[in-house]
């Protein structure tokens, strides 16, 4: 199948912090930070697009869902979403 169109854009400075335990030792292979935009989320599109190019996705992170974005929301931590939110993310 082919999926929709997505933005990509290679990013400096991710802000995120680092891994506990790392995923792998990529000592002689470099590594980047993209930030992807999809229209539609097939089953592991991003593993399989990164992949497929010869960039093995080793750590993924959902930044936003919809207009719906983390904020400054602590890692492992959640909140009640409101009415207006709930509403957006339906949609």
């Amino acid at each position: 199948y082919q999926t929709k169109p997505c933005s990509a854009r290679l990013l400096q400075d991710p802000g995120y912090s680092a891994r506990a335990v790392p995923i792998r030792a990529r000592l002689k292979i470099p590594t980047n930070w993209i930030e992807l935009k999809l229209s539609e989320g097939k089953n592991r599109q991003v593993r399989r697009m990164t992949a497929a190019v010869g960039f093995p996705t080793l750590r993924l992170i959902r930044a936003a869902l919809g207009k719906l974005g983390l904020g400054d929301l602590a890692a492992g931590a959640w909140r009640e979403l409101n009415l207006t939110e709930i509403e957006n993310v339906q949609k």
